[in-house]
């Protein structure tokens, strides 16, 4: 009964709906044991005193009270372990609406319905970002004004009142008749009113807002809809935090809601994606010894941006699990083409780690093993691009680690002579081109197309070295392993360390023969295609199949592994990397 489980943007209710179908069968388990001791004891006929065993008799006795055992567990869980914030009023009224029918579906008769719980204390409309997580913060917002500061003291006890007050609400709905009157609820917002504008008046300060000019002073509210999670859920908050916090924060760009509302004194505020911002805010409330369960985009691991976010999990001091997945050939979720993290935190303790997977792919049907296969390998962060490399084995950890030990290439921002042309987005192979490849729309006529973006070595002759490099098995899965796995840029092809400096005659010269080989290939093997689109009319273009020249690309491996130093199974590892989904014949190749 006093697991608390937070969604801190809850939305409709998915996740809690989840979580409650999590404790159901806890809450059984739990019921039938308490039976079972009460059972043994009236038969062993002992003596005992009345009192033995008699918490168990009151929470079976309670049972009796409601029109079956289900509802019992049901309504105990919506009640006392669920909670739930979100900045839509809409979506938390669909999400008590979802909870209150699992409540009525378990009632057969409609003369056994009883009141339904009242959780508008559980489930929140609020802003999860804006507003006073802790009582130290609301001290710090004082910290320049000594008169605020003596008034600090009032405003906890205020906050212990409001509490008791919650929980004397709760207790009423499960053990002291089910009936809760509009009077007790309407002195436990009273009081929470009260405590809410004295602390929107401090944050109002902080933002620059003068609490006296009503009418700016109520569009910052209306605008912001601050949650002070110091009081909406003091009593949790006093006692450690949440035990629990799961969810699917918004994936939304900072700078397209900024108009709407602003963060305040967020380390991650540079991150500039509000799912950086809930994942601070829920380290905030989460519990010492709480854990927590994120689904959030990969960005978190391979964008450079996400920095701040990577350096505030390690400071944490909690076990990390980090699992990666692409959209490509299946998704995580149907229907929305995002590449995701799930991030997993344990309690907090002494020897903080942090564990990843691999990058996962899999086939429709290989979904249901895919979480209960996943492997897991210590992935400390690349400090130098700001990324946590996805692994989940041994090998990859040790490919990784070889290949760091070199340096990048020099390349050059613009030159008279191109070196070579990457297209922007690899799918399954990179493709790199000493030739421009052949495009034409009605509009522009022959051209270059904008997919294929243009690179400069300061030494001429390591170009024809860099492009083996950059289509080879082991660029890819460095690439793959490393960064989001969908754009290759400039900032992931110059900070490939490939080692020219290093490589041997015999090695420069063979990658040399391999690429002249390979462009021969390439172009054997494209295809021209045309299409129409409505702003540039005719489009034709020349479409390549990397994957048809395989075995040239393994030789430029085999080649690579002499200069890193890798082993046989090492090789073998690249070579076959993701195998059975990158020689899959997709359509959606073609489009790329």
């Amino acid at each position: 009964e006093k697991v608390t489980v937070l969604d801190p943007t809850c939305g409709s209710g998915a996740f809690l709906f989840a979580a409650l179908n999590v404790l159901e069968p806890l809450y059984e388990a739990c019921l039938d044991r308490m039976q079972v001791f009460l059972d043994n004891l009236e038969r062993s006929g002992e003596k005992h005193r009345p009192e033995k065993f008699s918490d168990f008799k009151k929470i079976l006795g309670q049972i009796e009270k409601h029109p079956n055992r289900r509802y019992f567990i049901l309504k105990s869980i919506i009640v006392n372990n669920l909670y739930g914030v979100d900045i839509m009023e809409e979506a938390i009224e669909i999400c008590k609406l979802r909870l209150f029918l699992k409540l009525v579906a378990q009632v057969e008769d409609v003369e056994d319905i009883e009141p339904l719980p009242d959780i508008d204390f559980n489930i929140r409309a609020g802003n999860t970002l804006v507003g006073y997580a802790s009582i130290e913060e609301v001290k710090r917002s004082m910290e320049e004004d000594w008169i605020k500061l003596q008034s600090l003291p009032v405003i906890e006890e205020k906050a212990q009142d409001v509490d008791r007050l919650f929980k004397l609400f709760q207790q009423q709905q499960t053990e002291l008749g089910g009936e809760v009157t509009p009077e007790d609820k309407q002195e436990l917002r009273n009081r929470l009113k009260i405590l809410e504008d004295e602390l929107n008046s401090y944050l109002a300060n902080e933002y620059g807002i003068d609490p006296k000019k009503k009418v700016l002073y109520e569009q910052w509210l209306k605008s912001r809809r601050p949650f002070h999670w110091f009081i909406e859920f003091y009593g949790i908050l006093k006692q450690g935090g949440f035990d629990v916090i799961i969810g699917n924060p918004p994936y939304v760009e900072y700078s397209k809601i900024k108009t709407g509302y602003t963060i305040h004194k967020y380390h991650t505020e540079c991150c500039g994606n509000i799912y950086a911002y809930t994942i601070e805010r829920s380290f905030k409330v989460v519990s010492s010894k709480g854990l927590i369960g994120l689904i959030v985009p990969l960005s978190l691991m391979s964008t450079e941006r996400m920095s701040p976010l990577q350096s505030l999990l390690l400071q944490e001091n909690r076990t990390l699990w980090l699992s990666a997945y692409d959209v490509y050939p299946c998704k995580l979720f149907e229907g929305a083409k995002q590449r995701l993290t799930i991030l997993l935190a344990s309690s907090q303790k002494k020897d903080k780690s942090l564990f990843t997977s691999r990058y996962n792919r899999w086939k429709p049907d290989e979904r249901n093993n895919l979480l209960p296969n996943l492997c897991f390998l210590p992935s400390p962060i690349n400090r130098t691009l700001s990324v946590i490399p996805k692994i989940g084995n041994y090998l990859a950890d040790s490919i990784l680690k070889k290949i760091g030990n070199f340096k990048t290439a020099s390349f050059l921002n613009n030159a008279s002579q191109v070196s070579f042309y990457v297209h922007r987005i690899p799918y399954n192979y990179v493709k790199a081109f000493d030739f421009i490849p052949y495009f034409y729309n009605e509009v522009d006529g022959e051209k270059k197309s904008e997919d294929y973006k243009p690179y400069y070595l300061y030494d001429a002759k390591h170009s024809k070295i860099m492009l083996s490099v950059l289509n080879s098995g082991l660029f890819f899965w460095w690439w793959y392993a490393l960064f989001e796995g969908y754009h290759c840029g400039k900032h992931e092809i110059q900070s490939f360390p490939i080692g020219l400096c290093n490589m041997m005659n015999e090695v420069q010269k063979k990658l040399i023969e391999i690429a002249d080989n390979l462009m021969e290939d390439i172009q054997s093997n494209k295809n021209r295609k045309s299409c129409w689109y409505k702003n540039t009319g005719k489009v034709m273009y020349d479409e390549f199949y990397p994957r048809k020249s395989k075995a040239i690309i393994d030789r430029i491996d085999l080649t690579l592994a002499k200069h890193y130093g890798l082993s046989e199974e090492e090789v073998d590892y690249i070579v076959n990397y993701d195998i059975k989904y990158r020689s899959i014949k997709d359509s959606e190749e073609d489009n790329l």
